[in-house]
């Protein structure tokens, strides 16, 4: 085994980090998509095993319909959602959970006030949270909803795969 595969592979095999983070801690940052998101492990920190955060998010956020090349579950802290999942409306509320396997489609909707969701990404892969990076700015900067920035982080990092609008009826 040559140098660059060996430090290559040391590199992978590392240690997760021991991580604590209390209430109110863990970098904050606005996703252009609509959302505060709180980032609680990101996938250095755990040695590329998953990627947690927690995203609030105000009434009527929709996402479009998409995939990830890994899992992805949501815990549903606050509020309400419906999830569509491989063409399924799910009504999820508080204490709700789900896991959307890598490359189903899926996409959400939050149907109260506001909501809270938990999302988990397993493993931790780099596009994923390159993705989320690339589609956000730390919390202090605007808060425009624009999902061109959506659309070229997941197009550059392949993080996310967009596959068509949000598959919900239009609130009447």
């Amino acid at each position: 085994m040559g140098h660059e595969s060996h430090e290559r592979k040391k590199h992978i095999m590392r240690e997760p980090e021991a991580v604590v983070r209390k209430q109110d801690d863990g970098e904050l940052r606005w996703f252009a998509g609509g959302g505060v998101h709180r980032w609680l492990a990101t996938r250095d920190e755990t040695a590329g095993s998953f990627l947690l955060f927690e995203d609030s998010i105000e009434g009527g956020k929709a996402t479009p319909l998409h995939s990830h090349p890994t899992a992805e579950s949501l815990y549903v802290l606050e509020g309400s959602i419906v999830l569509h999942m491989d063409g399924v409306d799910h009504p999820l509320g508080v204490g709700s959970f789900a896991t959307a396997p890598a490359g189903v489609p899926h996409a959400f909707m939050v149907t109260s006030d506001s909501a809270k969701l938990l999302f988990l990404h397993t493993p931790g892969p780099a596009e994923c949270e390159a993705f989320y990076r690339q589609a956000s700015t730390p919390l202090a900067s605007t808060r425009d909803i624009d999902f061109s920035v959506v659309r070229a982080a997941a197009e550059q990092t392949g993080g996310m795969t967009l596959i068509g609008p949000p598959p919900f009826a239009a609130p009447s």
